[in-house]
């Protein structure tokens, strides 16, 4: 690693990378423009299945001022604009143009209903409603419900007198900064003062409107970029919804913050298309997706003894290598390296935990592959492993200036985290009970997530406060880790623990509800499996899963279930 990237201050003994500071995000914009000008900052595509096209970060900051301007020209300063719509370059401009001075961002979930998005709508008192024209059906429903609402912008040139198109937008903005207007590109901006209003997507209760201000992102990008080193040379691949402040932080801000280029995915069906295309460094993934990677290169080698065996060969050749310094990962694994673009070197995994296994095989195939620990709350991250810092089993190293803690540990040195810092976020909007829940007198935001920190720093995470099942000898038995145990196996697609009464022990019993993977079932046990059967298969799945657990956490009952789970939008299963 080239000397000149580090900083002179260092981190728990290991030396932190050089960063800019920004205040506020125009700063970000505005010093990317300086430094990085001739670097695109997004590679688009103008129609399905067309070529990747250049954006440069002078017509983006252009547009951004444009936007901006012709926005202010219409509201006042501090008001709510939502945005609605898949990626697309006019939902970036679209943040930045409200942020950078026209008031508060409310980034909308694309998947949600017509009647959830009136009630965020209303909820958030927004003045402005930009969205794509693939939303129409929702506009149409909640059109004339939202009494707060001034202008309804379509990022797609309309006919319909009830919306204003973007790109009328754009002119009357141009026109407006050609004759000196100054409105936007010169108003002040507070660093303290909400910025951002994004809904949580929980699992179980009514969405929080959770409050950011600027200073809890820039510090979010300024010390996690002292962590992982991203920069000018990267092409940065966004696959995940940019509502959703992970993908928002690290896949674009923190992108445009580091001068990386963004290449935009198509969609799900194209990310193997795209990858081809676009060749990027880095990518953020959940779980899910890197898991599907995996089964599929997997699938491949097992299938041919010659393969399996020659990948493990290689592996030993290439550790034996890299304790001299040599490094030929690339080019033993390139057909694996061939699959991601060719040129992919970075690969983030965030929002679920991450099997261990499966990091490490990608380690082992050349790819630098890290997990953090985020939640909205904090803008989002909390704790990442760095790239010369790592521990595959843990959620990653507290942030820089963040004072992470465990609430009353128990014997095992585990409870509850909660945090500290300038990432961690204002409040919930206009619930004044939720916000005293989670803030405490002192400031620390208690994220409802168990665990402990180790004697390196580093922070595991052990299960969700709310789903601990408590046996009746006091015992707290974690759900997720029983679950990620079931995941091991090939015949388990998903799996929820839960704890169900035993009248005749007088106790609480764990309970395994299983959802198989039918490919691997099929190839064990023949097409058309009965239930029985499947049954049965799983049963001995449990079998060697309880052999790993105390008698206490040992699953007593197994249940079969042919239909996936219920998820809400960010894929995360409904327990409840």
């Amino acid at each position: 690693m080239r000397k000149d990237i580090y900083d002179t201050e260092t981190y728990l003994g290991k030396p932190l990378y050089k960063v800019t500071k920004p205040k506020n995000l125009r700063d970000v914009i505005k010093t990317r423009l300086k430094e990085f000008p001739d670097n695109p900052v997004f590679l688009v595509k103008e129609k399905k299945g067309g070529e990747y096209v250049p954006i440069s970060t002078e017509k983006y900051d252009h547009d951004i001022d444009s936007l901006g301007t012709a926005l202010m020209h219409y509201v006042p300063k501090g008001s709510r604009v939502a945005i609605l719509s898949e990626t697309r370059y006019e939902w970036y401009t679209s943040y930045l143009a409200t942020t950078n001075g026209t008031g508060c961002v409310v980034p909308l979930d694309k998947e949600l209903k017509a009647e959830e998005i009136e009630s965020m709508l209303n909820r958030a008192e927004v003045d402005i409603l930009i969205f794509s024209k693939t939303k129409k059906d929702v506009v149409e429903a909640v059109y004339g419900k939202i009494p707060t609402m001034k202008y309804w912008i379509s990022m797609d040139d309309t006919d319909d007198e009830r919306f204003v198109s973007y790109s009328k937008f754009i002119k009357e903005g141009e026109d407006l900064l050609a004759s000196g207007d100054k409105t936007f590109t010169e108003t002040s901006i507070d660093p303290e003062e909400m910025t951002v209003l994004l809904f949580t997507s929980g699992t179980t209760a009514k969405s929080k409107a959770v409050m950011l201000c600027q200073r809890n992102i820039c510090k979010n990008l300024i010390s996690m970029f002292s962590m992982l080193y991203i920069d000018v040379d990267d092409v940065f691949f966004s696959v995940l919804p940019l509502h959703h402040t992970y993908e928002c932080t690290c896949g674009f801000l923190g992108q445009v913050y580091r001068g990386t280029t963004i290449s935009v995915c198509e969609g799900l069906r194209y990310i193997a298309q795209n990858l081809q295309e676009a060749k990027p460094t880095c990518v953020l993934m959940v779980p899910v997706m890197l898991e599907m990677f995996y089964k599929k290169i997997m699938k491949g080698i097992n299938a041919d003894p010659k393969k399996a065996k020659k990948l493990k060969t290689g592996i030993k050749l290439s550790k034996f290598l890299l304790k001299f310094g040599i490094d030929v990962r690339k080019k033993l694994f390139k057909q694996i390296h061939d699959i991601f673009g060719g040129r992919m070197r970075l690969i983030i995994l965030g929002g679920a935990p991450v099997n261990p296994e499966i990091l490490t095989f990608f380690q082992d195939m050349g790819f630098l592959c890290v997990q953090g620990y985020g939640l909205t709350e904090c803008a989002p991250i909390l704790a990442l492993n760095r790239d010369i810092a790592f521990k595959n089993q843990a959620a990653g190293l507290p942030l820089p200036g963040c004072d992470v803690k465990i609430l009353n540990p128990d014997e095992d040195g585990i409870g509850e985290f909660i945090a500290k810092g300038d990432n961690v976020f204002m409040g919930y909007y206009k619930d004044p009970e939720n916000t005293s829940a989670a803030l405490d007198a002192d400031g620390y935001y208690h994220t409802g997530d168990l665990g402990y920190i180790d004697e390196d720093h580093f922070c595991i995470i052990t299960g969700r406060k709310k789903n601990v099942i408590i046996a009746k000898n006091g015992k707290n038995v974690f759900p997720e880790e029983i679950e990620y145990l079931l995941s091991l196996s090939p015949y388990v697609c998903e799996s929820v623990i839960s704890g169900v009464e035993d009248e005749a022990r007088d106790d609480i019993i764990i309970k395994a509800t299983i959802f198989p993977e039918m490919e691997e079932v099929t190839a064990k046990l023949g097409e058309d499996p009965t239930e029985d059967a499947i049954t049965e298969l799983l049963k001995e799945v449990v079998s060697e899963t309880n052999e790993k657990l105390p008698n206490y956490k040992k699953i007593k009952k197994v249940e079969l279930r042919m239909t996936e789970f219920e998820k809400n939008t960010s894929k995360k299963i409904k327990r409840y």
